[in-house]
C-alpha cells in the first residue's frame, strides 16, 4: 500500500491526513509507490524542523496564489538512458508566492493518466530541494531524478511528463501532474572501420560500421535497422568533416559501403538520431593512402 497525504490549510497551518491508496500497477507489470515530497511549513518554525508532507496526486491542486512559473529538465536536452547504469538528471523547478517558496517537489511518469493501469514513475532523490531567490517571492529549486533501465522498457522512448508542486511559507501550495514534458531516448552507439589499410590512391576501400542503441528489455545494444547513416571523410590536416554518402542500415544494424581513396584521413560514420534515439557519430578511422 501507499501511504498518501492530504494538505489542507487550516489556521495557517498544515493538517496532514493520511490516505492509504493502492500502489499504482502498469499494465505491463511494473508497479510503483511514491508521492510528492516535502519540508513542510507550518504555523510553528520549531514544529516544521524535519516535518514532511505528501500531497495527493491528482491534475492539477492549488490553494492560495502559489504558481510554477517554469519546469526544466536536464537543461531543456533529452533524458538519455544506456542499458546498466543508472542516469541521473536534474529537474529545475521555478515557483513563486508572496511569501516565499518554502520547498518544491517533482515527479516524472509516463502512461495516458497518473494513476492509469498504463502510468509508470521515478521520483526524486532528495528529502528537499535545493532552493535560490531569484528575485521577489520567487525561487529557482533543484531535484534530481534517477532514471533505472532495469525498470524501463522499449516504448518508454517518448516524452515522459514532469510533475511538479511548489509549497511557499504561508502554506499555500500548488500541484500540477502535467507542468512540463521531457523526451527519454535509447542510449545509441556506432563503430566504423575503413579497409584495406593501408591502400594505393584512387583504389577502392570497403567502410563497415554498426548502429546498435539500447534494448531495456533484453539489457544489451541491438542493431537499429533501415536507418539513414551518413558516411563522412576529414582529410588529414583538416578540421571538419564532409559528408561523402548517406548509407541505409541493414536487418541487423551493419552498415557496409565502398568509395575510391584519394587522400590520408579520417572516415566515420554519423546518424542524426531520431525521436526515441539520440544522434551519434564514430570516432574517425585514420586511413593511410600510398
Amino acid at each position: 500500500m501507499r501511504i498518501r497525504a492530504t494538505v489542507a490549510a487550516v489556521t495557517g497551518a498544515l493538517a496532514l491526513s493520511a490516505l492509504a491508496v493502492p500502489a499504482a500497477q502498469a499494465d505491463d507489470g511494473r508497479s510503483w509507490n511514491g508521492d510528492y515530497a516535502f519540508s513542510a511549513p507550518t504555523a510553528d518554525p520549531q514544529e516544521a524542523k524535519g516535518a514532511k508532507s505528501r500531497m495527493a496526486a491528482g491534475l492539477v491542486e492549488q490553494q492560495g496564489d502559489t504558481k510554477v512559473v517554469s519546469v526544466v529538465a536536464n537543461g531543456g536536452k533529452p533524458l538519455v538512458v544506456g542499458t546498466k547504469s543508472k542516469q541521473k538528471y536534474t529537474i529545475a523547478i521555478t515557483a513563486s508566492d508572496d511569501s516565499g517558496i518554502a520547498d518544491v517537489s517533482t515527479i516524472l511518469w509516463i502512461g495516458s493518466e497518473f494513476e492509469g493501469e498504463d502510468s509508470f514513475a521515478f521520483f526524486q532523490n532528495e528529502d528537499r530541494a535545493g532552493c535560490k531567490v531569484v528575485k521577489a517571492n520567487t525561487s529557482t529549486c533543484k531535484l534530481t531524478v534517477t532514471l533505472d533501465p532495469a525498470f524501463m522498457i522499449n516504448s518508454d522512448a517518448t516524452y515522459w511528463r514532469i510533475g511538479a508542486a511548489a509549497i511557499a511559507n504561508d502554506g499555500d501550495y500548488i500541484q500540477n501532474d502535467l507542468a512540463a514534458k521531457v523526451r527519454v531516448q535509447r542510449f545509441s552507439k556506432l563503430t566504423v572501420n575503413a579497409s584495406p589499410e593501408p591502400v594505393k590512391k584512387g583504389k577502392t576501400i570497403t567502410v563497415t560500421g554498426k548502429l546498435t542503441r539500447a534494448n531495456w528489455e533484453t539489457g544489451t545494444y541491438k542493431g537499429y535497422t533501415k536507418q539513414a547513416v551518413k558516411l563522412q571523410f576529414k582529410k588529414k590536416g583538416a578540421t571538419s568533416y564532409t559528408t561523402v554518402k548517406t548509407v541505409t542500415t541493414s536487418s541487423t544494424g551493419t552498415l557496409k559501403t565502398t568509395v575510391k581513396a584519394s587522400a590520408d584521413g579520417y572516415w566515420r560514420y554519423s546518424f542524426a538520431g531520431t525521436p526515441s534515439t539520440p544522434a551519434v557519430s564514430a570516432k574517425g578511422d585514420y586511413l593511410d593512402v600510398k
